[in-house]
């Protein structure tokens, strides 16, 4: 195990754990030819977005209120990705460090319109609040960093499945659930639709643009696209997990016992350790009697590897049924906990980032940058960072046509991906990504093509915080 200290690159602390994973001899066993078929055509889109997870849900809605004819395809039966089915049902950082909202447009909106009863986080007059006993108040309740107030609430996931839905549904998208993208269609380096699997065997849909939302690049990797899949080997952003809830609890018991009894605590969390071995802390949620538990995160499996992903749900489980077991007995608060809920989803922080036109990186942290082609902005990792500019070129591939990328494999170095995964900024992206494949496919051109004082224009009316359409400068050319 390896614990991550609070620095100015990581506002959270995290114990990671080395995957013990058994290397397995893949033998060559030959393959099986597949006989060529007609695949029939589900439907013809302007935009087809491939995933439903935060950046498709929002992709989703921004293309359709932008005019296109959308299908969104979703492989589960519900929207929100690891925002709902994965449990990370804590939102980073939406206020900068001075307590101003920035992640706005579809992310604000999506929170704001949230049930009260289904959020959980500081009110608006604490937002950038540096009171020391606010800030250790809120810290405790994952909504202070650096002693710093912010915006980062903790929701209800099956409310926010459902307003994901209806969202999507009202701004007049056509959605289809049950739906596993297989390949692309690709001719002459353009991506005009994709392959799905269903119930009812494969079908295709046919589309001018396509938002690859998959989180892990599967349609630009199968495209030709080109990507990169270096991270960091002792960051948590390599980890994986399944996550689950704990119902039954108390977590102002809880947090009692952390804060004002450190000691005992420092023994409860040592005595786990030697117990469970991969012991993971409780973190609060939208209520009190329900925790969320984000790991144990487990080191050295890859999210694009079956046997992987089949060891990580196998050991996240065993480990949920211990943890119980250890904090029934063991912990305040927990002693009528129950088995809640483990994550329908499993919890994958990495795999394939977009090689795109251009791309977030760590030297642009400092710099204050503005770019041309703006279309969101996102708070900076700690107080000594300027907010961060997210240019359109991140979310184009450098020669593959017809695509926008999305969310978690947007275009960007290991350093910022740590934050560009986060809910808010996977909002943010498919939000833009949205708007870009709207245009192209109104004006019949390449997403590269699309002219940015346009997309910025429509972005700015649907509520996003844009900087470079205050002050526009030219823009650098994305032709491949």
């Amino acid at each position: 195990m390896k614990t991550l200290e609070r620095n100015d690159e990581r506002a959270l602390a995290s114990d990671i754990f080395e995957g013990e994973k058994v290397e397995r001899t893949r033998v060559d066993l030959g393959s099986v030819k597949e006989a060529a078929r007609e695949v029939p055509i589900y439907a013809k889109c302007d935009v087809l977005v491939v995933g439903g997870g935060p950046s498709g849900t929002a992709a989703a809605v921004a293309a359709a209120r932008a005019g296109a004819d959308v299908i969104l395809l979703e492989r589960y039966n519900h929207l929100g990705g690891l925002s709902t089915g994965g449990l990370v049902i804590w939102i980073d950082r939406m206020s900068d460090w001075e307590g101003k909202v920035v992640m706005r447009g579809f992310a604000e909106e999506v929170l704001d319109r949230l049930p009260a009863d289904a959020k959980a986080g500081p009110a608006s007059e604490e937002w950038g609040s540096r009171d020391p006993v606010r800030a250790a108040y809120w810290s405790h309740r994952t909504a202070s960093y650096h002693g710093v107030v912010t915006w980062s609430p903790t929701i209800d996931p099956e409310r926010l499945k459902l307003l994901s839905q209806e969202m999507v549904l009202e701004a007049g998208a056509r959605l289809a659930f049950h739906s596993w993208a297989a390949l692309p269609i690709v001719e002459n380096g353009v991506v005009g639709g994709a392959l799905f699997e269903t119930k009812a065997g494969r079908q295709a849909v046919l589309a001018k643009v396509v938002v690859d939302a998959t989180g892990d690049g599967d349609m630009f990797a199968r495209a030709g696209g080109a990507f990169e899949t270096d991270i960091l080997k002792d960051d948590v952003h390599h980890c994986m997990n399944t996550a689950w809830l704990f119902g039954g609890v108390d977590m102002n018991r809880w947090i009692d016992f952390k804060a004002n009894r450190p000691e005992e605590h420092a023994d409860f969390m040592k005595r786990g350790r030697e117990a469970v071995k991969l012991f993971e802390r409780p973190f609060v949620s939208w209520r009190n009697d329900i925790t969320v538990f984000m790991g144990p995160r487990q080191t050295g499996y890859s999210g694009l590897d079956l046997d992987d992903q089949t060891a990580v749900e196998i050991r996240s489980h065993r480990l949920m049924a211990e943890h119980l077991d250890f904090y029934r007995k063991n912990a305040p608060g927990f002693e009528n906990a129950f088995l809640m809920l483990s994550a329908p989803q499993l919890g994958v922080r990495h795999s394939r980032r977009l090689l795109g036109v251009g791309g977030i990186t760590r030297a642009q942290w400092p710099t204050a940058q503005v770019f041309a082609d703006e279309v969101g902005v996102t708070p900076a990792v700690s107080p000594k960072f300027p907010n961060i500019s997210v240019p359109y070129a991140s979310l184009v591939p450098r020669a593959l046509d017809g695509l926008l990328a999305c969310g978690r494999h947007v275009s960007c170095d290991a350093n910022s991906h740590g934050f560009m995964r986060e809910i808010p900024q996977c909002w943010l992206t498919g939000q833009a990504a949205g708007v870009g494949a709207a245009l192209a496919a109104r004006a019949g051109v390449a997403p590269r093509a699309v002219d940015i004082g346009a997309l910025q224009r429509e972005l700015v009316k649907q509520g996003v915080h844009l900087r470079a359409a205050e002050a526009p400068v030219a823009v650098p050319s994305m032709q491949a």
